[in-house]
């Protein structure tokens, strides 16, 4: 029974307690004899599980060791120490007491917060762990919440970063009945920018030099951090080179002194340049890098058309891709340099208005196509390697990187070639004679057949009209036979050259590979043609084999000879002298 009185008595201190801290009502109204209040006590006994301390009562009361300790669990009294303690009962007939030491340090901390936020004033904690939602701060013996949307003005990349770091917060709420406390750091963050933007908007102006933080980098510039104000670094205002993206020369929290390029006070946009704090180098690039100089410089970038060579800070020029080698046919400029690759140039041009420099690698080596002009004129004899066969003719290797062209028709004079393969191929040597040198064009062509003399010249001389051939058919065709007369040489007996009769097709009377006897009719040397006739060879030997035919004494048959004879020189009139 009188245990659940004792029960009763305290469970109706607990809510006076509660309700008083819920009321925010002074606790030492709960009692008459002070139950609820805090009181000074003097440590008397410090045993292994209790400290006693002596608040003048008929009795010392007893609070558990735990609540001397502290985090790392040190005792922080010692015997004759004074110390606020809390009453919770006291029982004056039986003279017993009951005291709080962790009650009177919450209820003194709890005034303490009421009255930091009661005057707008901060309090420093310490973020003790990371929780949902936010972070537990450490208030110095009260435990608050820090949202994790008020930590910072921006969200926190490595939340776990903060925690054991102290701050200052602002108290945002307080109920003393749940012993929940709600802080803030970003408001204070929020006054401080507020108060920086103030004091900056009132000293800013077009020209300033002024320092500020990197906070944010995009594709297009960089967000700094003015101090209560960003303003924008646009990424053609950072260097006076060209540069693909920011980052190639700022990270985040890089600090930088940059000019005020333009500042819109109504709207609070303020634009920024690095590379304005340096003179542009443009304005007397001409006279610091005249044509024909020769500099050094560092491969920057590659593009499909040349490659970027920076010649000094913010400097670039352009090497186009047929500006690199005199006799490489490039398809890209990696196939002779890389990035970072340091490389001896020679200026071609320069236009300030621009922004523009043209380069050469080439020129820093003397063009080879002079000294193969010089080395090689017209109707010199020399020997190569085939390097390459196409369909139109063969690639000879004669200096390093310069090919010379033998064309299919310059191979022979004679013979009909398809392909140059049906005679060489790769690797084979040949002599040829140097028929055109073309620097400008960058052009060599080599002849094979002009190594001796063109057969068709001599032809007119040994084979006169009415000179009687012996040859060869080698090819028959609806318009005639191909006889070949000697190596090389071919003439035409046209369809109407082959007989006084009319015949469908050449080959109803002949084959390939057989010999014939034909009269020449037609020669040129220019249009190395040579026409021949079966037709009239045999109307001479009919004339030779039948003399009374022509020269009878009978009026009658001298009639019908003549006809004949005038007919035959009518359709000897008629025949075509040129190859169908």
């Amino acid at each position: 029974m009188v245990e659940t009185m004792e029960q009763e008595n305290l469970m109706m201190d607990d809510m006076c307690f509660e309700d008083a801290l819920e009321q925010y009502l002074p606790i030492a109204d709960c009692g008459e004899l002070g139950e609820g209040s805090i009181v000074e006590g003097e440590v008397v006994r410090i045993g292994e599980e209790h400290v006693l301390v002596d608040v003048n009562f008929k009795s010392e009361g007893q609070i558990p060791i735990a609540e001397f300790r502290d985090v790392e669990g040190n005792l922080d009294v010692a015997e004759g120490d004074k110390v606020d303690v809390y009453v919770v009962r006291k029982n004056e007939s039986e003279g017993t007491i009951v005291l709080s030491r962790e009650r009177a340090k919450r209820m003194k901390l709890f005034d303490e917060i009421e009255k930091t936020q009661e005057e707008n004033n901060t309090i420093k904690g310490r973020i003790v762990r990371r929780i949902k939602g936010g972070y537990t701060v450490d208030l110095g013996g009260v435990e608050a919440f820090l949202p994790g949307s008020h930590v910072d003005l921006r969200p926190v990349p490595d939340m776990d970063a903060l925690v054991d770091q102290e701050f200052e917060y602002r108290i945002l709420k307080i109920n003393r009945r749940r012993s929940n406390v709600i802080v803030s750091r970003r408001v204070l963050l929020e006054e401080e920018r507020e108060g920086k933007r103030s004091e900056l908007l009132s000293t800013l102006e077009e020209n300033q030099t002024i320092v500020g933080k990197v906070k944010n980098i995009t594709e297009y510039g960089v967000f700094v951090d003015l101090g209560g104000l960003d303003g924008l670094l646009h990424i053609t205002d950072m260097s006076w080179k060209r540069i693909k993206h920011p980052k190639e020369m700022v990270q985040l929290g890089d600090e930088l002194e940059l000019r005020v390029l333009n500042f819109d006070k109504d709207n609070q946009k303020v634009s920024l340049g690095l590379k304005q704090l340096r003179n542009d180098p443009w304005e007397t690039i001409g006279e610091k890098y005249p044509e024909g100089a020769r500099f050094n410089g560092k491969i920057t970038n590659l593009v499909d058309y040349g490659a970027f060579v920076e010649l000094e800070e913010g400097v670039e020029g352009l090497v186009h891709i047929s500006e690199m080698s005199w006799t490489r046919k490039l398809r890209h400029p990696s196939q002779m340099v890389h990035a970072g690759d340091e490389v001896e140039v020679v200026i071609l041009g320069v236009d300030p208005d621009k922004k523009r420099i043209s380069l050469g690698m080439k020129q820093i080596s003397p063009n080879p196509w002079d000294l193969v002009a010089e080395k090689y004129p017209e109707g010199t004899i020399l020997e190569g390697t085939i390097k390459n066969i196409t369909e139109f003719g063969m690639f000879i290797g004669i200096e390093d990187g310069i090919d010379g062209l033998i064309h299919v028709s310059d191979i022979s004079w004679t013979k009909k070639i398809r392909h140059p393969n049906e005679v060489f191929k790769q690797g084979d040597i040949v002599q040829a004679t140097v028929l055109t040198v073309d620097k400008e064009a960058e052009k060599f062509t080599l002849g094979i057949k002009q190594l001796t003399e063109d057969p068709w010249l001599q032809v007119p001389a040994r084979y006169p009209v009415g000179t009687l051939i012996n040859g060869i058919v080698t090819n028959i065709t609806d318009f005639g036979l191909f006889v070949e007369v000697e190596e090389g040489i071919e003439g035409l007996v046209h369809v109407s050259e082959i007989s006084r009769k009319k015949i469908k097709s050449p080959s109803e009377m002949f084959k390939e590979g057989v010999e014939i006897q034909a009269k020449v009719i037609h020669v040129s040397a220019d249009e190395r043609r040579l026409g021949l006739s079966i037709k009239q060879l045999k109307q001479e030997e009919d004339r030779k084999s039948s003399p009374k035919e022509f020269h009878g004494s009978s009026s009658d048959a001298a009639g019908t000879n003549l006809g004949d004879l005038l007919k035959a020189n009518l359709d000897a009139q008629q025949q075509p002298d040129e190859e169908e």
